[in-house]
Formats: C-alpha cells, structure tokens, sequence
C-alpha cells in the first residue's frame, strides 16, 4: 500500500486529469480562453496565471467526489478502501509503537528494513498501476499553460492527498513514537518521518516520469505483464527461505541485512530517529540535500517529457498471418475464434499476464513444497497436486472470456443468432487454451513428478490435470455469461476490472476457483490418495462437464447478450 501513488484507483477515482476536468475545478485555464488566477478575479490577458499546488488538490478531490457520484458500486469500494486504509494505518502505527519494547538495537533494524521497504514500494507500484492512473502520465499535463515548476509542486500536492499516502505517513510516524527519546528526538525524529515520506515521492515521480515514454508503448506494457511474475516470487521469498532452510536465525538475518542498508538515505532517516543527537543531524542534513537534488532532477525529466513525441502513436507494422489452428479447422466461427484468443494470448499483455501468473504460481508451489533437506512431505500427490493447481489457475483465466473483446463484443451480434452460435463462440474459446494449456500442463507434470522423486507419476498428474482443466472450462463459461466485466485496455497488475467492477471481478474469480475445485473432487481426491486408475477417468469427466457448462452457458449467453455487452464495455 505505501506504493499506491496518488491513491486514485481503488481509492475511489480513476484519476484522469483532462481539460475540462481541471476547467470545473476552477484552476486550469485554456489556451486561447480567459485567464483567471486559482482563487480571485478574473485579469488582464497578459496577467501571470496563479496556479498553486491547492488547485491541484481541489482538483483531485472533486475528481473523486464526481467518480462517486451515481454509482452505488464505486461509493462501496471508496467506503471499503477508507476502511482498509485506516485498518493499515491504525495497526501499522501501534506495531511500530511497540517496537520501544523490543531491544533498541532490533528495532532499529526493524525500522531500517521497513523504510526501505516503503521506499522501494513507492517506486515500483507506481510503475505497475502506470495504465490505471493517468495522473501519473506527464503527458496528460502536457496542454495545461502552466510551467514545469508549477505542474511538478502540483503533482507533489496531489500525491500527498489520498487515503493510502496518509496511512504511510501515519504508519511511518508510528517509528517516532517507537524509538525516539527526549524531546530532541521527537523534534529530530518528526523531520526524519517527513523527510522520508518526501523522498519516497519525489524518487516515485522522478521514476514514474523518466519511464513514461516507455510504459506508454506496447513494449512497455508488455515488460509490466512480466513484471507481475516477480511480484508473486517476491510474496513467496519468505516460504522459500523457511523451507530451504535459509532461515534459520531471524535475527541475525535482520541483523546483516539492516548493516548492509544503513547508509542508505531509508537506513539514515531511521537511525536518524534512533540516534537523536548531531550525527542525525547531519543525516537529515543530507537526506533534505538529496531530496532537493531529487526533485529538481524530476522537474528536468517532467520538462522533458512535456516535449519528447509519444513513440505509443506511431505507426507499427502488422504481419498477416492465419496461425495454426486456421490451417488444420475448417473455416468457420470456431477456427476465427480460436485464431483470435491466441493471437491475444500471443501480443496483448492482458492475455500474457494471466498465463505468466498462472505458470509461475504453480511453479513457485512445487519447489517451496519440496523442502531442500528432505523432510518436506513426499509421494505421489506431491506430483499431482501442483499440475491440478496449474489446471485451476490456467482454468480461471476463462473465468471472463468475454471481458477482453470489450466494446468490440456488439459485432457478434451481427452474426450470433442463437444459442448455438454462442456455444460455438466458447468452444473456439477453449480450443484456444487448450492449445495452450495441454503441452504446459504436461511439462508442469513431468516437472512436479521429478522433484517428487519418481517420474512414472506425471502420467496420472497429467491426466488428472487434463480433467480439472476441462472443469475450470466448463465453469469459466457459466461465471462469463454471468458475471462479466470490463477487462482495462491497459494493463495493471493490481487490477483486472474497469473501475467499479472490483467486486464482480473477484466473485467471478472466486466463485469459478470454488467451483471448479467441488467439481473436480471426484476425480483428483482418489487420485491424490492413491487410486491412480481413476485418473484415467479424469479427461472424459472433464470433457462432459466442459461440454455442459459451454451448452448452458450458450443459451444463457444468447438471451443475456444486452447485459453482457454492457458489462464488458464499462469507460476504463
């Protein structure tokens, strides 16, 4: 949460800063109309403009009180998101609090790792929500007749505004009243907390603003899909050390990791706080000195931005090519289909990212079940339940066919004309991840069986894989016709859903993973206790329950085409 830059996503607002946005909120003149000061009235044509860093707040605050205004939906998620925040912050404050009852030397290491962490956070979550919050696009800034100076100190007070920026202050504060002593301490250790929190916005707008010629481009996007991958190895690092042994003695882990950052400006800010006497000082010294440097480097990278061509606009060459699957099919809605789900497979991040995190996920789950001295558990379901998870995890990426057409989803109405060709469209559907999904869950398979210790188990792995896949199809295709969404024309990797839709998006994950999971119980529980003949019932079970889902969901799907249109073309 320390990385959530602007707080205007889940926050309760998309973020876009237009022209007529900045227009209703009194402080954004045109070009070419009248020019009036942030507050007072209206002057000479050839009048300075005013423009101070509160017409960028007031600017943020009525975007957010407009994006909630007649949608019951985004008031709940603005209300959850308060709630949360405040959760974060309250508990972040008392556990750095209770820090003054550990040994000073621990909680200096404690608070040394965290400021790095929320350091480190608010440079990368930034550069992952890039597609979400078009404030922290430069280029949207670019027409307002404003100076580079006066757009940076707006965009630093826009920053600062938001629920999830508070909490982090609030949590870092919670450091002073952790290990500072006396009143120098406090006073020392206040500036410290305040010199933090600046340096974590300014780096954050510095990176977001150097990088977004880059994220605007489809190669940009596509390193952001890949990105997620190091997220989730990053969430299961703690489990790996664990069972790998690694840590075996936390604290002299915290120990040299807290010597190694020290002298970073996140470890000065915190021995700063600790120390209180005139070698902290002499930190806060430097890190004000680094964080002016900072800043004035961002206003460079923001004037530069303001002027450098956006490489997302130019023209790109595209290949003609049928694929694969065109060849073999004959030609029809099955074959068009199929040959379209895998060129979005194949070139839109969106299709990417759940593929990746799929793979990755089940990977990571086969090598932190497998403990590096032997004494983890063993046997045949250390073989088949990584390939079955693969399964779920690939399955719920059908969990929304529709949502990724978007908009572009009304044509089928030009050629769709009964339930039949509804559940012909899912069928090109599945071929399409099936394609996919068949030759990577064998290798998932054969990958899990070996490390299991025994290679003769990634055949029933494999079969068994094969029939839970077939089920998370067959499910997948009930949750699309039902609980449709938008997918984000840009990817981000906190989100999967136009905003608003958070809670459909996850009701329609959960509901299929649940789903999928009852489903396939009679045919991976007996293989998982040992009865391996059953898993050669496990592909003709998935069969007929992909098949069932995909004929009720197809006549759902016909009479049910105005709501699913409408879901899955919400503004994002």
């Amino acid at each position: 949460m320390a990385g959530r830059d602007l707080g205007m996503s889940a926050a309760g607002g998309d973020g876009r800063m237009d022209g007529p946005g900045m227009s209703a909120a009194g402080g954004g003149p045109h070009a070419g109309g009248p020019r009036t000061g942030a507050a007072g009235p209206e002057r000479g044509a050839d009048a300075p403009v005013r423009v101070g860093p509160a017409v960028f707040v007031r600017l943020k605050l009525r975007l957010v009180a407009g994006n909630l205004r007649g949608s019951t939906e985004r008031l709940l998620g603005f209300v959850f998101t308060v709630i949360a925040a405040l959760t974060v912050a309250t508990l972040g404050f008392l556990g750095m609090s209770m820090l003054r009852f550990a040994p000073a030397d621990i909680a200096a290491d404690v608070v040394t790792v965290l400021f790095t962490v929320f350091l480190t956070g608010w440079v990368i979550v930034p550069l992952l929500a890039f597609g979400l919050d078009d404030t922290l696009d430069p280029s949207r800034l670019s027409l307002f007749p404003l100076r580079t100076g006066q757009l940076a100190a707006g965009m630093f007070a826009a920053s600062v505004t938001g629920v999830w920026p508070i909490a982090t202050l609030v949590v870092t504060a919670g450091a002073v009243a952790g290990l500072a002593t006396g009143a120098g301490g406090v006073l020392l250790g206040a500036v410290a907390v305040l010199l933090q929190f600046a340096l974590c916005i300014v780096t954050s707008r510095l990176v977001t603003t150097s990088l977004s010629g880059i994220l605007r481009t489809r190669r940009g996007r596509d390193v952001l899909a890949v990105s997620v991958i190091f997220f989730i190895l990053a969430a299961q690092l703690p489990n790996l050390l664990l069972n790998g042994g690694l840590a075996g003695d936390p604290a002299g882990m915290l120990r040299e990791v807290a010597s190694v950052l020290r002298w970073t400006p996140p470890g000065m800010a915190a021995h700063a706080i600790t120390d209180g006497g005139a070698v902290a000082a002499g930190e806060l010294a430097f890190l004000a000195v680094l964080v002016v440097v900072i800043g004035r480097l961002w206003i460079a990278a923001l004037r530069r931005a303001l002027v450098t061509t956006d490489a997302s606009t130019e023209a790109a060459s595209v290949r003609n090519s049928r694929g694969l699957l065109a060849r073999v099919l004959p030609d029809g809605p099955l074959a068009a289909v199929a040959t379209k789900e895998l060129k979005y497979a194949r070139r839109d991040p969106r299709g990417r990212v759940g593929w990746f995190a799929a793979i990755a996920v089940t990977g990571i789950m086969s090598f932190s079940l497998t403990r590096g001295d032997g004494s983890g558990p063993t046997g045949m379901a250390m073989a088949i339940a990584p390939a079955c998870l693969g399964a779920v995890m690939i399955g719920l990426q059908t969990s929304n066919s529709f949502g990724i057409d978007g908009r572009s989803l009304w044509m089928n109405s030009m050629i769709y004309g009964t339930g039949r060709d509804w559940r012909a469209d899912l069928a090109g559907r599945h071929l399409a991840v099936v394609t996919i999904a068949a030759p990577t869950l064998a290798v998932l398979a054969v990958v899990a069986a070996v490390l299991a210790g025994d290679l003769r188990w990634a055949l029933p792995a494999a079969l068994t894989a094969w029939g839970v896949l077939g089920v998370g199809l067959g499910v997948g295709a009930m949750t699309s016709v039902l609980l449709p969404y938008t997918v984000p024309e840009r990817l981000n990797a906190f989100t999967g859903a136009a905003p608003g839709q958070g809670g459909v998006a996850f009701a329609a994950s959960f509901g299929a993973m649940i789903g999928s999971s009852l489903l396939a119980l009679p045919v991976a529980l007996p293989v998982l206790l040992g009865l391996t003949w059953v898993s050669a019932l496990a592909l003709p079970y998935g069969l007929l329950i992909s098949w069932g889902g995909r004929r009720i969901a197809g006549d759902l799907g016909f009479r049910r085409y105005p709501e699913i249109l409408a879901a899955t073309s919400q503004p994002n």
